[in-house]
């Protein structure tokens, strides 16, 4: 009994030796600050451009993704029942609103354009209210710095207006109302 206490402060130890500094944070952002205007992909951020392929295999760049609209919105799906969650709840209250904005869904976990196109029939989403983008090479994901949820939204003129995870929909419709 004694040996199992003193293996379990060993381990104990040893675990808490690996955290560094990580058990008494600063509080302070170390990231990178943000310039207006410069390219990257944090919001008031130009976006770079980019061509990814939809689930039919043609390309999206940033120009045409917001072509004859006020935006572009852009969600990360891995097909979970929280994505769909989400893509119901932007398909039923936030698309309808605003028919002036192109709205995509980013499948970055299916590996090719046929599972993507497969992805988006399986679930419900081909055709119709989102355009489902293949980002095979995760290019949209680590440009955003996403994950499952986060959504995005581009004007048409390139800036980045947001860049969060997706809740209610609330801040989504907010940011899309005051678009010039």
């Amino acid at each position: 009994m004694y040996s199992f206490r003193i293996a379990g402060l060993l381990l104990l130890v040893i675990v808490l030796t690996g955290c560094g500094d990580n058990l008494f944070p600063s509080g302070e952002d170390k990231r990178p600050s943000l310039q207006a205007g410069d390219s990257g992909g944090g919001v008031t951020q130009k976006s770079p451009d980019f061509s990814i392929s939809d689930s039919n295999g043609v390309p999206v760049t940033l120009a045409s993704s917001t072509f004859g609209k006020k935006a572009a919105v852009f969600y990360f799906t891995m097909w979970c029942p929280i994505c769909d969650s989400h893509m119901n709840n932007m398909r039923a209250y936030i698309v309808p609103a605003f028919p002036d904005v192109n709205f995509f869904l980013v499948d970055y976990v299916s590996g090719s354009i046929s599972a993507a196109a497969r992805a988006a029939a399986e679930n419900g989403y081909a055709g119709g209210t989102f355009t489902t983008l293949a980002d095979i090479s995760r290019f949209l994901l680590n440009t955003f710095q996403a994950t499952m949820g986060t959504t995005v939204v581009i004007d048409n003129t390139g800036v980045i207006k947001m860049n969060e995870d997706y809740r209610d929909g609330t801040n989504l419709r907010i940011i899309l109302t005051d678009l010039p």
